[in-house]
């Protein structure tokens, strides 16, 4: 099963949408899943994907497939 996933047209892997919710790179990302949530701006489908920004945290990360809103939610 590939953990790819299209976000606003254009496919990404857990480590690309991991940097396209930070703004920067990042050290480590998990698979992407289904959030369980609507985007708040547009009704579409929401992803979630952990990661590691740095050394010392872990978050989670939610992005719109379809417009630019994204979230984070510290996990720590």
């Amino acid at each position: 099963m590939a953990d790819n996933r299209v976000v606003q047209g254009r496919m990404v892997t857990p480590k690309s949408l991991a940097e396209l919710i930070e703004g920067e790179s990042v050290m480590d990302a998990e698979a992407i899943e289904d959030a369980d949530r609507e985007c708040p701006d547009c009704g579409e489908n929401v992803l979630s994907v952990g990661y590691m920004p740095g050394v010392t945290s872990f978050v989670t990360g939610y992005k719109c497939q379809e417009c630019d809103w994204a979230e984070v939610e510290d996990d720590d």
